[in-house]
């Protein structure tokens, strides 16, 4: 499934652009120029990886400041121990979208059993 995220144009280099679904999205504009996209949540636990810190091919985690490779999804930095869900983007007409993976997230508990409908 195809996601359009935004534009371009609105998406400069060195930030992030979080997509409100469940479980969040977020996609990277590295200084380099390079678009990823990424489960947005750290798998430690609930911060958005859109309010970290991007440098090169990584963010950190704003919370306790677990780093992830924005190419892979791998965990480059405890505590988080689990990779994120990496997805594909494409640009088309100069709006960015993201192609959600098929694979499972792997998210924190606290939101795992908030998405399952418990309560947590």
């Amino acid at each position: 499934m195809m996601i359009p995220a935004c534009r371009l144009a609105d998406l400069p280099r060195g930030e992030a652009h979080r997509l409100d679904i469940d479980p969040p999205v977020s996609v990277f504009h590295t200084e380099d120029g390079e678009l990823f996209a990424i489960d947005d949540t750290c798998t430690h636990q609930d911060a958005s990886l859109a309010d970290g810190w991007l440098e090169g091919c990584e963010v950190e985690c704003p919370l306790h400041a677990s780093k992830f490779d924005l190419r892979t999804g791998a965990v480059d930095s405890p505590p988080a121990k689990l990779p994120v869900r990496t997805h594909e983007v494409v640009v088309e007409d100069g709006v960015i979208h993201v192609r959600l993976s098929a694979a499972a997230p792997d998210l924190p508990p606290c939101v795992a059993t908030r998405l399952a409908g418990g309560s947590g």
